[in-house]
């Protein structure tokens, strides 16, 4: 390891982990949502019904996500070629809005009034916050969770390495969303600006997941993949309840998935496609996954697996948060490295790092702490500004059932 990177994780661990350090900031309020700063990170409080928690996500993020939208939908479409689907070659755009009508049947009416929310709130157009979300499914990371033998005190840390293009400038409407849905599990997603679904987060119980693209293509007549993971974050109280998430019902093309129980110390490795669902316990081999590791689950492809396998070993038994951040280096990371994540899913504490505005991998970047159980205990500044919330329209949208 070098010395620049031994100095980025000792400064990140280090100076991050003291809580006089800490700067925070309250941006705005909006009903009971709340946007805040904390040292220099975005921070925005969700709470309520679907709707109302989409409103609050875009009138509080109205900057980040119409920033976003446009350099998803109108600046980055046009740089793009045209996509094969099938015989025909189609624009970006026209590519997700043909995957989300195949979608739709199988969305969640609470979601769909989420998106509502957010296109209300950030004053855009609905069905550009539903182009934006399901953009996903259009394009195809690593992952681990290490636990028992091979950590210093036997604690489950779960790692997650996001490597989507940095050149879609996601990095730049960066937001960690600490959710609270009424009668749902709270939890934290590590995500952007107008995005509702989840490919990495934790919640109240001590579960956590991460999410890794593979093929298949086409087969897109089931729930959204980062629906799945957000439904198995509000309603799983243990692993075996997130696993169930995703057997049950139809899926959409290759995915694989970690998923880390921090009650139980227990994980597993899964690929829940729209054909298959297998999972793999730590320490067991599969084809695709040839060299176990006792009490690790290792996912990657290629050199990057054979790196991870490596330092995985080198450091078995020897594991901490800090040992854990440097199995998720480079190469292991891949230029691409949107934002990498370390969860300890017992303590409910996460380590993030993104990428930067000129397109550094976020593996080079400081890692910044944050604890789930301080999240949900924080308050807004009662003198903060507030923006005014659609109580009339929220209050008829609470009542409708979902589907």
């Amino acid at each position: 390891m070098s010395l620049r990177f031994r100095w980025l994780l000792l400064f990140a661990i280090g100076w991050v982990s003291s809580a006089a350090s800490v700067s925070a900031q309250t941006i705005a309020r909006c009903g009971e949502g709340w946007l805040e700063k904390i040292d220099g990170a975005l921070v925005l409080h969700l709470k309520g019904t679907p709707y109302e928690m989409g409103y609050q996500h875009g009138a509080l993020l109205k900057a980040q996500v119409r920033g976003n939208l446009h350099n998803l939908i109108e600046v980055k479409a046009k740089e793009h070629t045209l996509v094969e689907m099938g015989p025909l070659k189609v624009t970006p755009r026209a590519a997700v809005e043909t995957i989300q009508r195949i979608l739709e049947p199988h969305v969640d009416r609470r979601y769909v009034e989420e998106m509502e929310g957010v296109a209300a709130g950030s004053e855009t157009h609905v069905a550009d916050i539903r182009v934006a979300n399901f953009i996903p499914e259009l394009f195809h990371c690593s992952g681990f969770a290490v636990s028992g033998s091979a950590t210093a005190n036997g604690e489950m840390l779960h790692g997650r390495v996001l490597d989507y293009a940095v050149d879609w400038g996601l990095q730049d409407h960066a937001v960690l969303i600490v959710a609270e849905p009424a009668g749902r599990l709270p939890w934290v997603n590590v995500s952007y600006a107008g995005f509702i679904g989840s490919v990495t987060g934790m919640n109240a119980e001590h579960v956590s997941v991460g999410e890794m693209g593979g093929g298949g293509l086409g087969h897109w007549e089931g729930r959204p993949m980062s629906l799945l993971v957000r439904e198995a974050l509000e309603t799983a109280k243990s692993l075996d309840e997130a696993i169930a998430t995703f057997r049950d019902g139809p899926r959409t093309c290759q995915y694989f998935y970690v998923i880390a129980d921090g009650e139980t110390g227990k994980a597993v490795g899964m690929e829940a496609s729209w054909d298959v669902f297998t999972t793999i316990e730590p320490g067991q081999a599969h084809p695709l996954l040839p060299t176990a590791v006792p009490d690790c689950v290792l996912l990657s492809a290629g050199d990057r697996y054979k790196e991870l396998v490596q330092r995985a070993q080198h450091r078995h038994g020897k594991l901490t948060p800090e040992l854990a951040l440097e199995l998720m280096a480079r190469p292991v990371a891949m230029k691409s490295n949107l934002h990498n994540v370390l969860f300890a899913p017992k303590s409910l504490e996460l380590w993030v790092a993104h990428a930067t505005s000129d397109r550094q991998p976020a593996a080079d970047q400081p890692y910044q702490k944050f604890s789930l159980k301080d999240l949900l205990q924080r308050r807004p500044s009662a003198g903060s500004p507030e923006l005014p919330m659609p109580r009339a329209i929220t209050a008829k949208l609470s009542q409708r059932p979902s589907e």
